[in-house]
């Protein structure tokens, strides 16, 4: 139920008036039945009336600005041929709420398949990172899109033909490593634990060149243990569930990096299934590189949770509980910023 106009005594109430020329993409906009405004409304406490393909937008001032904002935003998406879905305008709210413009969210990687938009400050900020810094950490929990983002950079990057290959990595901490003793293939053997990584491939580039490129070694997916004694040129490399390595192995996988080179290291460290008493190799990178340069390390929070959102709840309360036992030594930063060498 929409509350009532306020009266001319609610002195800190604005109202603003917004008028769209395009009668089918302010249809888009509202929603089926109006639920992206009521997205709108719940996030920012606003009031929005529709009438034909005008809003009036009332609330406190700072608010309607802030509707204002991702109203106009998303309907110039809409203008350019993008679509509008209920993620793009919770990713707009979040920006406005976390006090960034919504343009933030203007920042776009393009694959085969599909154009990706960062949703959070923090996504863009770890965007504009990956593109300016040859090695860049993104560290926080589940559900930020870490992994998903640097696969999605890389994707594009070989595209351009700003590197000859992508080369995929992930600990194979179950299987101790070694792992022979499971049958079949060696692709068979590893795949269970790198299928995360094929999943975001399958997802920016069709099935086909996916195979392709795995056949021909444009895209190489294999566990960490078979980086050893590489020299990693002309590549984009993404290091995934990083807080599973150790010490050695993240000195070793770090010290691959060859010319023409950009790697992404990426881990949650509330999630390290090392056995108990082995330092994750993860915490003790981003503890020895601090204000390394040319190097960038962003860290996410629950606040950046772009899946489900029972997701973030569920990071919230286990980081309460967390906390409360005393259990686990989290590496704690202000999200947001990267932090790039002095």
């Amino acid at each position: 139920m929409r509350r009532p106009s306020p009266t001319p005594a609610d002195a800190d109430q604005s109202t603003t008036r917004l008028s769209f020329a395009a009668n089918d993409l302010a249809l888009q906009l509202f929603g089926s039945h109006h639920e992206n405004l009521a997205r709108i409304e719940q996030s920012l406490d606003v009031t929005i009336n529709a009438r034909g393909n005008e809003l009036a937008v009332t609330g406190g001032a700072a608010a309607v600005e802030s509707a204002k904002q991702v109203l106009e935003n998303l309907y110039s998406r809409l203008e350019r041929g993008i679509t509008v879905g209920h993620e793009d305008v919770d990713a707009a709210l979040r920006m406005v709420t976390r006090g960034a413009s919504p343009t933030e969210g203007e920042l776009v990687i393009r694959t085969r398949k599909r154009h990706i938009f960062a949703r959070t400050p923090t996504q863009a900020a770890y965007v504009r990172a990956i593109d300016r810094y040859d090695l860049v950490f993104g560290v926080g929990p589940a559900g930020t899109g870490k992994t998903y983002l640097a696969v999605a950079k890389g994707v594009e990057q070989l595209i351009a033909g700003r590197v000859d290959r992508i080369i995929l990595s992930r600990p194979a901490v179950e299987a101790g490593e070694q792992l022979g003793f499971l049958p079949g293939s060696m692709r068979e053997k590893v795949d269970p634990y790198l299928r995360p990584l094929y999943d975001a491939l399958y997802d920016m580039l069709p099935a086909p060149q996916v195979e392709k490129k795995l056949e021909i070694g444009e895209i190489e997916v294999a566990p960490l243990a078979f980086m050893r004694g590489r020299t990693l040129a002309n590549a984009f490399v993404i290091l995934d569930e990083a807080q599973n390595t150790t010490a050695v192995q993240m000195k070793m996988f770090l010290t691959r990096l060859g010319e023409n080179a950009r790697m992404v290291v990426t881990g949650d460290l509330s999630q390290v299934d090392l056995p108990r008493g082995t330092r994750s190799g993860l915490r003790d990178a981003v503890e020895v590189l601090d204000g390394v340069p040319d190097m960038a390390q962003i860290h996410f929070n629950e606040n950046d949770v772009v899946r489900h959102a029972l997701v973030t709840r569920i990071v919230r309360a286990y980081d309460k509980v967390e906390k409360e036992r005393g259990r686990g030594e989290r590496y704690e930063k202000a999200p947001d910023a990267p932090k790039p060498g002095t």
